[in-house]
C-alpha cells in the first residue's frame, strides 16, 4: 500500500512538473522509478516506455483533430526507426545496470547543457526584441501553449525558437505548410535521424520527445507544431517496438506500479499545464535545464559513488 502511495505522489509530481516546464516525462521517470520507487533500472527502462505509449495513445487523437499529425512523413520516419528500437532494446538488456545508468546521467547532462544554450540564447532574443520595441511588452510575451496534454516525453517551450519564425508569433495559430513549402529532406539524414531516435528509445526506455521534434523539423522540414503532433506518432510505434524487442529477455514490467505512475503523471500534467501559461519561453528552458542536471548530478552521484 506505501508503495502505490508513493507511486501516485511521485507520478502526479512528475506530471506536474512535465506540465509545467515541458519536461521530457520519460527522461525524468526512469530515475525516479529507479531512486524512489527501487526498480531495477533495466525494468525501469521498460516501465518507462509503458509510461509513454499510454501518455502518447491518450493524447494523439487531440493533435490528429487540431490536424497536427503528418501522417505520412510520421509512418516512414517512425518506420526507419524501428530497426534502431530494436538493436537499442537489445543492446539495454546487455548492459550492466551501473553502466546503463551511467550512460543514462551522462545524456541527461548532455541534452541540459543543449537546453541552456537554448534557454540562453532565447533570453538574449527577448532583450533584443524588447530594445527593438522600445517598451517592455514584448518580455512579457502571450501566453505560450507548451503542450495540449499531458504527454510524458512531448516538446517543452525549448523547442519552440527551433522553428522558423515561431518566437516571433507566440500563442498565433501557425498556418499548415504547403507540400512545397517544406525543403526536400535528404535520404541520408532522415534514416540517420530515424534511426538514432529508435536507438534511445529502446536503449533508455524514453520516448525521445526531446530528440523526435528537432529530428523532424531539421531531418524533414516540419513545421514546429506538425512536429510536435507528429512526434506521438513516432513515439507509439518505436515504443511498442521497443518493448516487443524485449520479449525473450529478463526484463520484468510492474504493471500495477507502472500504471499507476502513469496515472499520476497525466493528472499531474493536467495540474502543471496552467502553471506555464504566463512564463515566458526562455524562463522555462532554463529551468528544465537546470532540472535535467540536478537530475544528472543526482544518478551519477547514486550510480557511481555510492
Amino acid at each position: 500500500m506505501e508503495l502505490v502511495l508513493l507511486a501516485i505522489a511521485v507520478g502526479i509530481g512528475v506530471g506536474i512538473v512535465v506540465g509545467a516546464l515541458g519536461a521530457g516525462g520519460g527522461i525524468l521517470a526512469v530515475p525516479v522509478l529507479v531512486f524512489l520507487l527501487g526498480m531495477d533500472p533495466h525494468d525501469a527502462t521498460a516501465s518507462s516506455l509503458v509510461i509513454v505509449l499510454i501518455t502518447a495513445l491518450a493524447s494523439l487523437p487531440h493533435h490528429a483533430r487540431k490536424r497536427n499529425v503528418q501522417w505520412r512523413a510520421g509512418l516512414v520516419f517512425a518506420g526507419v526507426s524501428v530497426v534502431g528500437a530494436v538493436l537499442g532494446s537489445r543492446l539495454s538488456a546487455l548492459v550492466p545496470a551501473d553502466v546503463l545508468l551511467t550512460l543514462f546521467g551522462v545524456m541527461l547532462a548532455a541534452v541540459a547543457v543543449v537546453m541552456l544554450r537554448r534557454g540562453v540564447g532565447a533570453r538574449r532574443d527577448e532583450a533584443l526584441e524588447v530594445a527593438a520595441h522600445g517598451t517592455t511588452e514584448a518580455a512579457d510575451p502571450p501566453p505560450v501553449e507548451v503542450h495540449d496534454d499531458p504527454v510524458l516525453d512531448q516538446p517543452g517551450p525549448d523547442m519552440v525558437e527551433t522553428a522558423d519564425g515561431l518566437h516571433h508569433h507566440h500563442g498565433e495559430a501557425e498556418l499548415p505548410l504547403a507540400p512545397s513549402a517544406a525543403p526536400s529532406p535528404r535520404l541520408g539524414r532522415v534514416i540517420a535521424a530515424a534511426s538514432l531516435t529508435g536507438l534511445l528509445t529502446g536503449f533508455f526506455g524514453v520516448g525521445g520527445g526531446f530528440i523526435v521534434v528537432p529530428m523532424l523539423v531539421i531531418a524533414l522540414g516540419l513545421a514546429m507544431r506538425s512536429a510536435s503532433g507528429t512526434s506521438l506518432l513516432v513515439m507509439i510505434i518505436a515504443t511498442i517496438t521497443s518493448l516487443l524487442a524485449r520479449v525473450g529477455t529478463e526484463v520484468y514490467v510492474d504493471w500495477t506500479t507502472t500504471l499507476i505512475f502513469a496515472a499520476g503523471s497525466a493528472l499531474g500534467g493536467v495540474i502543471g499545464g496552467p502553471l506555464s501559461t504566463k512564463a515566458r519561453p526562455s524562463t522555462l528552458t532554463l529551468l528544465f535545464a537546470a532540472l535535467l542536471a540536478g537530475v544528472a548530478v543526482v544518478t551519477l552521484v547514486e550510480t557511481l559513488l555510492l
